[in-house]
């Protein structure tokens, strides 16, 4: 997934990684700024709970970088991954709420990690004010040349037994794949993957014929023609695979995508979520974030905090009604 991402963005994971060293050294960028106790009262921290260089994290930073401009601070990413999240999303959760703390959070492990783990490891939107949502990355399933498969037609008509990759337990991806075979009625082996570099390269060689892994991974292999897209997992046929059917078209009710948020601990003050909103804002309508999401496939999702809530307890009712109706598990075997 690394290569995928510019040089840019790369830039900025340097910089912001740059401006948390002279904080935690004591270095007074962006000191001052709000000396009379007004918010930001110094460096603002987004943490995110994905390791350095993925499409969750590039996110992050391309984000921070424009949030910082607007706030007049600077805004270091801090990496704590672990859980799909649910570590550093908790420990934010904890922190003070004056909004000098913040986290990205994916939408998996909202919506769909709670259908993989206990009820005491899910994580709730309950202790966080979420403040707006930002970019969205699709699910697409491909598969492998050599298996012939081009639709899902072709997949129910499969004489042979077919093996199916995952990006992970717990993961959109998993879930997506499994509810289209559920409704599909296709009968298959799923083989989980650590993430989507692996199942990527396993359908390429034909050790599993098909995989469901994000659009930004699979786009450049789809091009060279080393794998054929099937289907494409978001509610809308996504721009950069116009002539790829969504699930839904085909007639299975499997909306599923990946987007992130930025969220502070509950119970800001007005006047922080405020300043927060408006530097998330500014960010989003630059023309390098704007560029940003272009050149890594990205679709955005900019919407108010107030309607990412809705959409995510709505999306979790449903993926577990679905899960539940078509017999389902995630969890680990």
């Amino acid at each position: 997934m690394k290569n995928r991402f510019t040089r840019r963005a790369m830039l900025s994971l340097a910089a912001a990684t740059a401006a948390l060293s002279l904080t935690a050294c004591g270095g007074n960028v962006g000191a001052g700024a709000a000396a009379d106790g007004a918010f930001p009262s110094g460096p603002v921290t987004l943490t995110v709970g994905q390791a350095p260089g993925g499409s969750t994290d590039l996110i992050a930073r391309a984000a921070a970088e424009g949030m910082a401009e607007k706030l007049g601070v600077a805004l270091p990413v801090v990496n704590k991954p672990g859980a799909n999240g649910a570590l550093a999303t908790q420990e934010v959760a904890g922190m003070k709420a004056d909004g000098q703390n913040l986290v990205l959070l994916n939408a998996s492990l909202i919506t769909i990690t709670p259908l993989a783990v206990s009820e005491a490891e899910a994580v709730s939107l309950d202790k966080l004010d979420v403040l707006m949502g930002l970019s969205q990355d699709d699910y697409v399933m491909v598969a492998s040349t050599k298996s012939g498969i081009k639709s899902v037609d072709d997949l129910k008509a499969s004489a042979s037994k077919l093996t199916f990759g995952t990006t992970g337990v717990g993961t959109g991806s998993q879930l997506a794949q499994e509810l289209l075979l559920a409704q599909a009625g296709i009968k298959g082996t799923t083989v989980p993957f650590d993430s989507g570099s692996p199942a990527l390269t396993a359908v390429m060689g034909n050790q599993v014929q098909v995989s469901t892994i994000q659009l930004g991974e699979a786009k450049p292999q789809i091009d060279a023609g080393t794998v054929v897209p099937v289907v494409v997992f978001s509610s809308e046929r996504n721009e950069f695979l116009p002539d790829v059917p969504t699930a839904v078209e085909a007639g299975y009710d499997v909306p599923v995508s990946q987007y992130r948020v930025i969220a502070a601990p509950k119970g800001l003050s007005a006047e922080a979520k405020s300043a927060l909103v408006d530097s998330i804002k500014a960010a989003v309508a630059s023309d390098s974030y704007k560029a940003f999401n272009k050149q890594n496939l990205l679709t955005p999702k900019e919407i108010s905090g107030e309607e990412v809530v809705t959409e995510w307890n709505a999306l979790a009712a449903k993926y577990k009604a679905l899960t539940a109706e078509h017999n389902i598990s995630l969890a680990s075997k």
